[in-house]
C-alpha cells in the first residue's frame, strides 16, 4: 500500500490542511464509517469512476456519485463501501477553507455530497482524467494544487466572529461559548450563527461539540488503560455518560468499545485512515 500527505504552500496551506492520496489500498472489510470532522474533503477515485456511500441505518442502500465528489461538512457518521477506496486522493480543507474554491457557501453542502462536475463543471472531469494517468504522487499533487490555486483569485478572508470563534473551539480546554464568542465579536446571537454556518458548513455549537469528540477521540486512542470519569472531566464533558452520548452519536461506538477496537486493528497491524473505523463484517 501506498498512502502519502502533501502540505501545500502559501496562499493555499491557510484553506487546506493536507493532501493525501493512498494507491493499492486493499482493507480486509466491506466497509468505513466516516467520523464527522467538520470539515469538506474533496475525493477523487483514481480506479473507478465511482464512489458508494450509504446511510448507516439503511446499509442495505447506497446512494452511487461519479468518482470526483465533494464530502460537505457532515454533523453526523455515513459510511462508504472501501472497495471504491483503493486508489484515492483527496484535499482535506481547514474548518471554513472550502467555499473559496467551492462557488457556494458551506452550509449548502452540509451533510450532503455532490458530485464536483455540478461545482466545477467539465474541468473536474479533466482533473479526474490528468490525475489518473500522473505519473507518481507528487505529479498528482501538482495537479491538484494547480486546480485550487487557479480558483483562488481572491484569496478572501474569515470574517474576525469565525476566527475567533475556530481558536475557541480549537482550544484544548473547550475555549468559549457561542454566546460569548459572539459578544466579543459584536454580533447578535443568531447573525454569529449566519456567519459561522456559511462559513464552516455547520452552526457554531455543533462544531464545538465535533471538536470535543474529536480531541477526546485522540486521547482514547492514546490510552491503554482509561480512568473513563477522567477522560470525560479532561475532553470538556458534564460527566461521563455525556461523553458517552456524544461517542454514540458520532461515531455509533461506546468509547470503551472504540477503544477496544483500536487496539485490535493495531494488534492485527491494520492501518488507521483519518476519521475512518472499520464495519465489522
Amino acid at each position: 500500500m501506498l498512502h502519502r500527505t502533501y502540505t501545500p504552500a502559501s496562499p493555499l496551506r491557510d484553506f487546506v490542511h493536507d493532501f493525501w492520496l493512498y494507491d493499492d489500498y486493499v482493507p480486509g472489510h466491506l466497509h468505513d464509517r466516516i467520523l464527522p470532522s467538520g470539515t469538506i474533503e474533496l475525493v477523487i477515485n483514481l480506479r473507478e469512476d465511482e464512489f458508494r456511500i450509504y446511510h448507516p441505518r439503511r446499509p442495505e442502500r447506497c446512494d452511487r456519485f461519479p468518482g470526483a465528489l465533494v464530502s460537505g461538512a457532515y454533523g453526523r457518521l455515513f459510511l462508504i463501501d472501501t472497495a471504491e477506496d483503493q486508489s484515492v486522493i483527496g484535499v482535506h480543507f481547514r474548518p471554513g477553507g472550502a467555499g473559496s474554491f467551492l462557488g457556494l457557501p458551506a452550509d449548502e453542502l452540509a451533510d450532503t455530497h455532490v458530485d464536483l462536475e455540478t461545482l466545477w463543471g467539465r474541468g473536474a472531469v479533466d482533473l479526474r482524467e490528468r490525475l489518473c494517468v500522473a505519473a507518481n504522487p507528487a505529479e498528482r499533487f501538482r495537479l491538484l494544487e494547480e486546480a485550487l490555486l487557479a480558483r483562488l483569485v481572491r484569496p478572501p478572508k474569515h470574517h474576525d466572529a469565525v476566527t475567533l470563534a475556530l481558536d475557541a473551539f480549537d482550544s484544548l480546554e473547550g475555549g468559549l461559548t457561542v454566546h460569548e464568542v459572539a459578544r466579543r465579536a459584536g454580533l447578535s446571537h443568531r447573525r454569529f450563527i449566519q456567519v459561522f454556518s456559511a462559513e464552516v458548513g455547520m452552526t457554531p455549537k455543533l462544531f464545538s461539540r465535533i471538536q470535543r469528540f474529536q480531541r477526546t477521540m485522540t486521547r482514547v486512542r492514546q490510552t491503554t488503560a482509561p480512568d473513563w470519569a477522567q477522560v470525560a472531566v479532561d475532553g470538556g464533558y458534564f460527566d461521563q455518560s455525556h461523553m458517552i452520548r456524544d461517542f454514540l452519536e458520532f461515531s455509533g461506538l461506546s468509547p470503551a468499545v472504540y477503544l477496544r477496537q483500536q487496539q485490535r486493528l493495531r494488534q492485527e497491524g491494520t492501518h488507521e485512515k483519518r476519521n475512518h473505523v472499520p464495519v465489522a463484517d
